[in-house]
């Protein structure tokens, strides 16, 4: 498990653009990737079940499918994406409790400032919150 997400460009940009179009809403969704290798390849914009500016919440019958369609395709959830629309791109207590993927890469994208946006990576095991760096590549 490496402390680097490498993301390319491409991708980072469909996130920005999902939290953009969600807007006061949060955004959601995972980018996947083949099993094992830390590669996010897959663009998956999920629906915001909760449908909140300050919390986000998969729909339970799309996720299961996502899960399944993972599976027959051997790939995983490399990263789980979503946006806050009024604080920085840090993980609150909700995100923490409901992070059930200890191997992926949380990115939060802040979508507060309607010119820039913030982009940040993180872990989530056991409760405990890392930062990692992000590589941008083309």
């Amino acid at each position: 498990m490496s402390g680097v997400l490498r993301i390319r460009r491409d991708l980072v940009d469909q996130i920005v653009a999902h939290a953009r179009r969600d807007h006061p809403d949060e955004a959601c969704g995972v980018l996947a990737g083949p099993a094992g290798s830390e590669r996010p390849e897959r663009f998956i914009p999920m629906l915001n079940a909760a449908r909140s500016p300050t919390f986000y919440e998969f729909d339970p019958a799309e996720d299961f499918k996502l899960h399944r369609e993972l599976e027959a395709n051997d790939e995983e959830r490399v990263v789980i994406y979503h946006s806050h629309t009024a604080t920085e791109a840090y993980p609150s207590r909700t995100d923490v409790k409901i992070a059930g993927y200890p191997d992926a890469h949380y990115v939060l994208v802040s979508t507060r400032d309607p010119d820039s946006h913030e982009f940040r990576s993180y872990r989530i095991v056991d409760g405990e919150i890392t930062e990692e760096p992000v590589e941008f590549v083309d």
